[in-house]
This record gives structure tokens, C-alpha cells and sequence, in this order.
């Protein structure tokens, strides 16, 4: 049977993906699925159209994207013969999009103090001090100022990914727990995303 592949922009979408499908107990490579999952780095969203025409035929292929990238993923389809028109089209065939991006749907879910203390912990949060107290950013809105961080050094961007989705699946625990009554809700188009792979890989 044809694999399903998972179209993700870059690393670091590909392993808040990767913590959240196994957050369901499940592998990309699952003896018991009736189709494999990849989940594929594209390297670029402008990768899209060459990845979709790649697979066209020999997959159930599936995405994730950033609104202001979604306009590649509709040229792409489009080119592959589906009509698509927008995000409610796009939702349809398993392409889901970020409001803003990745990082901030994270934030917005989590919260700036429960992200600043996943930042104390992988010893970040003294750099962010002195990046908040740059003239530019002095003042700004704090999950503004995160966003920012999180892309300011090599490697920063996919670790502090990977231990944001972490804490969405609540597999580890924050050190220094910030009081947080009710879980913190997958992302919309997270959540939409892994359902749509739970629903390809069991049919």
C-alpha cells in the first residue's frame, strides 16, 4: 500500500510533528499501521511544488505550512490538478496552516511564562534577558520577543520546538511548573494535522 508522507517546511516542524504523533503511541515506522508515516523535511516551502510532483501517485501526502507560505501549497496543488481556492480547500486534503507560524502557535498555547521556564531549563533564559533588553525589543510584547529569540542562534529554533510540543504532551514536566489548571490544548492545525495521519494510516 502507499506510504503516507507528511510535507513539513523545515526541522523543527518535523519534530513538533514527530513528539506529537508519538504522544499517541505511535511510530513512523509501526509494524501494526496498515501504512507507513514519513514525515519529510522539505528544506524550504518552495520545495512544495517538486516534492508534490515527486509523489504524486505514489503516496497519500499530507502538509503544514505558515500563512504567509500557503500560497505555495495552493500553486502546488493547483499544478497537480486539484482545485483548491483556500484554507478551508487546503484543510480538505490534509494541508493545514499555521495562523502566523509554527513557533507562534506554540507560544500562544502554551503561554510566555510556561515558555520562559522551558527556556530557564535548557539554559536559555539569561540570553533572552539580555535580548529583551535590547533598544529594538525593550518593551515589546513578550510572545513577540519569544518568537524573535527563538530564531537568533543556530540550533536554538528546532531544540526549543522540540521541548515545546513536549510540554503540550505533558511527557516532560516542567522543572519548575508554572501554576496551569486545565492542560494546554494542541494547536489547531497540530491537532488537525496528526488526526488526519491517524485517520490515513488506519484505513
Amino acid at each position: 500500500m502507499p506510504p503516507v508522507v507528511v510535507l513539513l517546511e523545515g526541522a523543527s516542524d518535523a519534530a513538533v510533528v514527530e513528539v506529537l504523533w508519538a504522544a499517541r503511541g505511535r511510530r513512523t515506522r509501526d509494524p501494526a499501521a496498515a501504512h507507513e508515516v514519513e514525515l519529510r523535511d522539505m528544506r524550504g516551502i518552495t520545495n512544495v511544488g517538486r516534492q508534490l510532483d515527486e509523489l504524486a501517485g505514489r503516496a497519500t501526502v499530507l502538509g503544514l505550512c505558515d500563512a504567509p507560505e500557503e500560497r505555495f501549497v495552493l500553486r502546488g496543488l493547483r499544478r497537480q490538478g486539484y482545485a483548491v481556492a483556500d484554507r478551508a480547500d487546503l484543510a480538505r486534503l490534509g494541508f493545514h496552516v499555521c495562523d502566523r507560524d509554527l513557533e507562534d502557535e506554540l507560544i500562544r498555547a502554551l503561554g510566555p511564562d510556561r515558555v520562559q521556564v522551558v527556556l530557564e531549563e535548557l539554559g536559555e533564559l539569561e540570553r533572552f534577558r539580555a535580548f529583551q533588553r535590547q533598544p529594538q525589543w525593550r518593551g515589546r510584547d513578550v510572545g513577540d520577543q519569544l518568537h524573535r529569540f527563538a530564531g537568533t542562534a543556530s540550533g536554538r529554533k528546532l531544540l526549543l520546538a522540540r521541548r515545546l510540543a513536549e510540554e503540550l504532551t505533558d511527557r516532560s514536566p516542567l522543572t519548575s511548573p508554572v501554576p496551569c489548571p486545565t492542560p494546554s490544548p494542541v494547536p489547531r492545525p497540530l491537532a488537525a494535522l496528526v488526526a488526519d495521519i491517524e485517520r490515513r494510516v488506519t484505513a
